[in-house]
């Protein structure tokens, strides 16, 4: 659980930063720079570990969508989102946890379910008033598709790693080189002039986000989470939402419902708390438990 909130801390802050100085800008170029820069952080890793020719393959193609096509469908998020709301609808990931994780074991845990849906709920009191203005429904569907790819990343790392038999770092190398050859790679077929809008606020923070948030980050996340029940890794993708929506109205200054922020955050705990109280299931073996 320690990695898992360390990863929330560190992201809490990316999205108000995304927003402030990326927004705007080429979200394939965006990813691209951070996922190159955590594939080169990780690079030094790539021989430390033989992994067989299928489990190379295997782990380049999950890093090209969990991490990948995940940042573009995030950052393109940000053209109809503020950066708290963003934040808030990245909720919905445990649902994609969760339903996945059963799936993989095919047993349907009504508890697991129990304890994503009240995170949800948090999600959904803080909304009950509808959409703030300027904000617009299609970032909400880009966004769902950035949590689908997240969630099956997170579900499939640990069958990854029992498969393969790799070094969790060693994997993640595999993972980052893949995301950024995808990155990369829809870069030069898009053919437009990639850092048009660019400043040096904007290299900074895409510098800061590449080598912690990124690099750093998901490191800890995939670590903690192969070591995680699914319910209670479901809940814990929400850790990141109420720290980064507070981190919005102190840091970079933006509005919302502090009254229903705060129940959507206890609905959070109290999932958080019902999933601490499920027992591993021994049948769960593609699933860390």
């Amino acid at each position: 659980m320690l990695y898992l909130l360390t990863a929330s801390l560190l992201w809490a802050f990316s999205f108000g930063l995304i927003k402030g100085h990326l927004a705007g800008l080429d979200p394939v170029a965006v990813a691209c720079g951070r996922l190159l820069l955590a594939a080169a952080a990780f690079a030094p890793l790539l021989g430390r570990d033989s992994l067989p020719r299928p489990g190379v393959w295997r782990a380049l193609g999950l890093g090209s969508i969990q991490f990948g096509l995940m940042y573009i469908l995030y950052l393109w998020s940000y053209n109809w989102l503020p950066a708290w709301l963003v934040a808030l609808f990245t909720v919905f990931t445990p649902v994609y946890v969760v339903l996945m994780a059963d799936l993989a074991r095919g047993k349907l845990r009504a508890r697991n379910l129990l304890a994503a849906g009240l995170a949800v709920a948090g999600a959904g009191v803080v909304l009950a008033r509808g959409l703030p203005a300027g904000a617009d429904w299609r970032g909400i569907l880009v966004l769902q598709g950035a949590n689908l790819c997240f969630a099956f990343g997170q579900v499939y790392f640990s069958r990854l790693r029992r498969v393969t038999g790799g070094q969790e770092a060693v994997l993640l190398a595999w993972m980052y080189q893949g995301a950024a050859l995808l990155t990369l790679t829809g870069l030069l077929v898009r053919g437009s002039n990639p850092l048009a809008g660019w400043d040096r606020d904007a290299v900074l923070v895409v510098l800061y986000l590449g080598l912690l948030p990124t690099a750093l980050g998901f490191y800890l996340w995939n670590k903690g989470a192969a070591r995680t029940r699914p319910g209670l890794l479901a809940t814990a993708n929400n850790l990141k939402v109420p720290l980064a929506v507070l981190m919005s109205w102190l840091v970079f200054n933006e509005q919302a419902d502090h009254t229903r922020v705060l129940i959507g955050l206890a609905l959070i705990v109290l999932g958080l708390f019902l999933a601490r109280t499920v027992k591993p299931d021994p049948e769960s073996g593609d699933i860390a438990g």
